[in-house]
């Protein structure tokens, strides 16, 4: 007994943004640059520097130092108590420092910390060590990720922890470089945090924290997605971060943009840099323009028409956002609308709620590897579009008759309509969720309700809804 209900989805995709990575190397020893290419480099760095004003640079060593040592005294006493950073302190085994700072990095992109606890913590309960989660299932990974988002983070990161285990002797890349050549979905952010954290390499990181902390300190208003103003700010974070406790300094920059200098009413007053920020000597400027004899206060010697660094002049200054100026928000491109056809195939059973029938999404590509109801791409003949869905069931669970599909409308404005009981000829079983679950939108307490096993109360065999 089958009853097939049709209707169509509106999907939008967000436009990807992959970031590519050099060729892997044969080992996981420390990539050496040759002398005339790092050569190259240095004279790269000095060309960008000389071309920008010193107003949005270090250019004295005393302020680097007592960035250093103020944001580090800060660090000591106010960083939070976070089951990554407990993991790194007791761990005394490198490989599985950094693999246990690797998951934390790979969970935290994109997701707030509050979130990221719970599912850090079950992760390393089931998988402590990298031979642990290169055993698992893609389904087990998969599992545990779900409602953390981005599931290809989940899978990239069993993905790197075979290829550690498989081709690398079970041993992390123990620098930046090899980290970011070696291990898939690892861009220069996560590599760079793995290798301070773990294993001490001073180098430094730019997240969107740290991006935000030193476009303020260095009154950068320039797009930050540019390629000259992303160097820039990476050559800020490799000259500041600390020589003795790099791991420590790239936490704590993290740690203020995260809890401190924050995106709207950052908090100042608590700022342990506060002396040294561009921005907020901007905010005092403005404050005392009006008073007599005001302090003269640094500012950027190019015309703000030339300074590839300052606000530009289509945003100029806001005295009312104070240093949150700073950075300049980046435009994004608006997502791309995709139409599919899916099918809510069901199997009804002389006890018991009905089957319903899901399929697997490719290896590849977005959502990879997870289940949902069979889809095909929307055609502009229903008939064609029927014909097409018609086809990937049948290839699923054999013949079917296509006189029961019919198109019911949009999938989650159907759903949003739907009350129980409202479907005629059915009761639906209600099923308790755990209490100590969190609430769900509203979006997914009507998937759910719809998904809930229900009981028949008509006779014929087969009713299409």
């Amino acid at each position: 007994m089958k009853a097939l209900r049709t209707s169509v989805r509106s999907h939008k995709k967000q436009p990807a943004n992959h970031k590519r990575r050099g060729k892997p190397a044969s080992g996981s020893s420390p990539a050496k640059p040759s002398a005339p290419d790092g050569l190259a480099k240095q004279k790269g760095k000095e060309l960008l520097q000389a071309s920008v004003s010193r107003y949005h640079l270090f250019r004295d060593m005393a302020d680097v130092v007592t960035f250093r040592r103020n944001l580090l005294s800060w660090y000591d006493q106010e960083k939070r108590d976070l089951p990554w950073r407990r993991w790194v302190e007791e761990e005394a085994n490198l490989d599985r420092r950094a693999y246990a700072v690797w998951v934390s990095e790979v969970m935290l992109q994109q997701t707030q910390v509050a979130t990221v606890i719970d599912y850090y913590t079950r992760w390393m309960q089931k998988w402590p060590t990298l031979q642990d989660l290169a055993s698992a299932s893609l389904e087990e990974v998969n599992q545990l990720w779900s409602g953390l988002g981005y599931y290809s983070r989940g899978r990239r990161l069993q993905e790197g922890a075979r290829k550690v285990v498989e081709e690398l002797g079970g041993h992390m890349p123990r620098t930046a470089e090899t980290l970011q050549q070696l291990l898939p979905g690892v861009g220069r952010y996560t590599a760079g945090a793995v290798a301070s954290i773990a294993f001490g390499q001073v180098t430094g990181v730019v997240d969107g924290n740290v991006l935000r902390v030193l476009c303020r300190v260095r009154a950068i208003g320039a797009d930050p997605t540019s390629t000259f103003v992303s160097h820039h700010l990476w050559n800020l974070a490799e000259q500041l971060v600390d020589p003795v406790r790099p791991g420590d300094f790239n936490q704590a920059a993290m740690e203020l943009g995260a809890t401190v200098c924050t995106p709207q009413r950052p908090l100042c007053s608590h700022c342990p840099v506060q002396s040294l920020c561009q921005a907020h000597q901007r905010v005092e400027r403005e404050q005392l323009s009006a008073s007599p004899g005001s302090p003269d206060i640094e500012e950027c010697a190019l015309n703000t028409r030339q300074c590839q660094l300052c606000l530009p002049p289509t945003k100029p200054w806001d005295p009312t956002l104070g240093v949150a100026n700073f950075p300049q928000k980046a435009n994004r491109r608006p997502p791309r609308e995709e139409y599919s056809a899916t099918c809510v195939l069901e199997q009804l059973r002389a006890n018991g709620g009905p089957l319903i029938l899901l399929v697997q999404r490719p290896k590849s590509g977005l959502l990879a590897g997870l289940w949902e109801f069979p889809s095909v791409a929307l055609e502009p003949s229903e008939q064609r579009q029927q014909r097409a869905l018609l086809q990937e069931l049948q290839s699923w669970s054999g013949p079917l008759p296509a006189t029961q599909l019919q198109h019911l409308g949009e999938v989650f404005r159907m759903y949003e309509g739907h009350r129980q009981g409202t479907c005629r000829g059915s009761k639906r079983s209600q099923v308790s969720p755990p209490s100590r679950r969190k609430k769900l939108s509203r979006g997914q307490q009507v998937l759910d309700s719809f998904l809930q096993p229900h009981i028949r109360t008509d006779t014929p065999e087969n009713t299409a809804q």
